[in-house]
Order: structure tokens, then sequence, then C-alpha cells
């Protein structure tokens, strides 16, 4: 499939700060890809990069099969949706949503149509004679996603949409954002810090750090077969827990003495005579009670802490010497200072060189 967006070594230096470094990243035609990392990692520079909002020192962009390094953000077929909903406070939202078009010198006509598609897409028809500031911050961001929908383009960037907005709007406008790429079957690119958006939103998330991405995947992939450690930890939530020992043949041997075997693990490559190694666990993947009998590892454990969240429970206690946190159904009942045991199958877990914080 021919590449709807395409970047070739792209690097982006701020005097002697590099902020991007010989990037490389090819999105297909209608894929959603999510740039997903930490503040100040690079992920907004790069989607501005793409929108033409910032000249790059180094490296190539295309659109469609075009050279864009150099054209203007207008020339680019590109719609754009910042973080702050940037409507104008005194044209009503059916002005704000034509105002591009009407700039352009488009006939009224045609205007008047891409205007109804759009509100009729994002459900604000009813909204259309209404001021911004008689607007709730989701019906906001949705007349400034509008305003990129009018436009017709085959390229959408979203720059942290919903960071403005409650839980609610936020989960209630992801699932739009769904829907409407469902609906178009655009090429979006969509930044957040969020990771529940990254897994509910993309076909692809490109996890970023210091301007390099570590790992380009799928949801499914990026969770349950994080690449290096950097990954592995800034997924999921809790975090993966994480034990420093030894590998030797089939057992990892943790620091304090604790033998663990590991021969069901899928290794990328195995590796030879004893290793100084990292493992991971998910707090899903420990097992409490009669589930924890048929584990490969099991031990007794003390409930130090019990955080109840409605439909799970989430526990913090020590294996290995070192804290833990599981998750477990809400029906079993714990409580702080229970012994009770657990258990896991590596096989269900990560394995990282300590080194090189690779997967192994």
């Amino acid at each position: 499939m021919q590449a709807s967006v395409s970047i070739k070594d792209l690097s982006l230096n701020f005097g002697h700060v590099k902020v991007l470094e010989h990037l490389d990243l090819d999105i297909a035609q209608g894929e959603f890809i999510v740039l997903l990392g930490p503040s100040g990692c690079g992920k907004s520079t790069l989607l501005n990069c793409i929108a033409g909002l910032l000249d790059v020192s180094d490296g190539q962009i295309f659109i469609n099969g075009k050279n864009v390094t150099w054209e203007e953000p207008k020339d680019r077929g590109i719609g754009m949706v910042f973080q702050s909903y940037a409507l104008y406070p005194q044209m009503s939202v059916e002005r704000n949503l034509s105002f591009g078009l009407r700039v352009s010198g488009m006939p009224k006509a045609e205007i008047d149509q891409r205007v109804k598609r759009a509100a009729e897409i994002l459900q604000i028809e009813p909204l259309l004679q209404r001021k911004p500031a008689n607007l709730s911050g989701g019906q906001r961001q949705r007349v400034a996603i509008g305003r990129a929908l009018v436009r017709d383009v085959d390229v959408f960037l979203f720059d942290e949409p919903l960071s403005n907005l409650d839980a609610k709007l936020r989960s209630d406008l992801r699932v739009e954002i769904k829907r409407l790429h469902q609906r178009l079957k655009n090429t979006m690119i969509y930044v957040t810090h969020d990771q529940i958006e990254a897994l509910t939103l993309a076909d692809r998330i490109a996890i970023m750090k210091n301007g390099v991405i570590q790992q380009l995947a799928d949801p499914h992939t990026i969770y349950n077969k994080p690449v290096n450690l950097y990954v592995a930890g800034f997924i999921g939530s809790p975090s993966m827990n994480f034990v420093e020992g030894t590998l030797n043949g089939d057992t990892f041997t943790s620091n304090d003495g604790t033998a663990m075997p590991v021969g069901a693990y899928e290794y990328i490559a195995a590796p030879t005579g004893e290793t100084k190694v990292v493992l991971g666990i998910r707090p899903e993947h420990i097992f409490v009670g009669d589930a924890a009998a048929d584990m490969p590892f099991k031990t007794e454990v003390e409930i130090e802490i019990v955080e109840p969240m409605g439909s799970e429970t989430l526990a913090w206690t020590k294996i290995a010497g070192l804290p833990m946190t599981f998750r477990c159904s809400a029906d079993i009942d714990i409580n702080a200072g229970d012994k009770i045991t657990v258990g896991f199958d590596i096989a269900r877990g990560s394995l990282f060189d300590a080194g090189t914080e690779a997967r192994l």
C-alpha cells in the first residue's frame, strides 16, 4: 500500500540541541497513527514538522507522494486540530467552520454543503448559530475538528485535542474521533501523552523518547511485547513490575536468590551462558489463590495495600524482596495484612538484557 505520509531521515535542531534525530516513518493511506510519549519527547515537534509549522534541519517529508518539505502549511493538503480550540469568539459556529473556505474564495454553495456535512458528522447541527462562549468544552472541540473537516483533506493532524477536557468528555470524544476515522477512512496522525487514548485509537503507536521512535507497532504488540525497558515501563497503568536477576538456561534467579522457571518464554534471541537480565511482569498476569496453583512460579506473600477500583482491585505486596502490584477481580476478598498465594507464568512476561535494556 502506498504511503500517505512518508518521513525520510528527518532531523531538527534548535541551535545545538537535537530535538529529532534521523527519524523515519511511513504511514499508510487511511491509517491512524498515534505519536505517544512524555512531555519533551519530540512528538508535537514531529507533528509540527509534518504540518509545516517548523522548518526541518535535515531530511524530507512526503504527503501522497509529493515532497512537501518546504511547502507552506496551506499547500500540504492537511487539516489540523490543536489542544486549544482557537475559535473566533465573535463568530457563530457556522462562521467559524466556513471562515477558511470563505477566505480562499470558494463558492457559497460549496461552502454551505461542506459545513452541513461536517455538522452532521459531528452532530453539531443545533449549535451552528451559537457563539463559542455559549458552548461546552466538548462542543468547542467538536467545532475545532469540524473546521479541519470542512477542508476535505486526506491527512488530519491532531495535537493533544482532548487534553483540556474532563475525563467523561475525553472518553466521549475519543469514541467520536474513532467513529470519525471509521467513517472517513482518512489518514490521521494523533499526538498524546495519554496511553489510554493511544491504545484505544491507534492502528499503530509510535512510542518516542528524546526525539527517537523506540517502537512502532500495533497496540497489542506494544503492550504485550515491548521492545525495551523504556517502552515496557511507559505503557500500562499500574506499570509493569520489574525484577533484576540472572538468567542461566531455563532458570531466572532474582538478586535475592528467588528462582523462577522460564522454559516456556519465547525469545527473540536466547542468550548463551549466564546473563544479567530484568524480568517484567504485568499486574494482571499475577494470579491469586486457586488460579495461582497452576502457575509455574508461585509464592506466599503478605498484602500491604489494597486499592478497590470498582470493577477490579489493585493490591501491593513484595515478591523476591521487591515491591509488586497485581490486579484481581473485585469479587476476591483481600485485605491489608492477609497472607495469600500468588503466582505467574514468565511466558506471559518479558525478559530484557540488563545492559542494553533490549527485549530478549
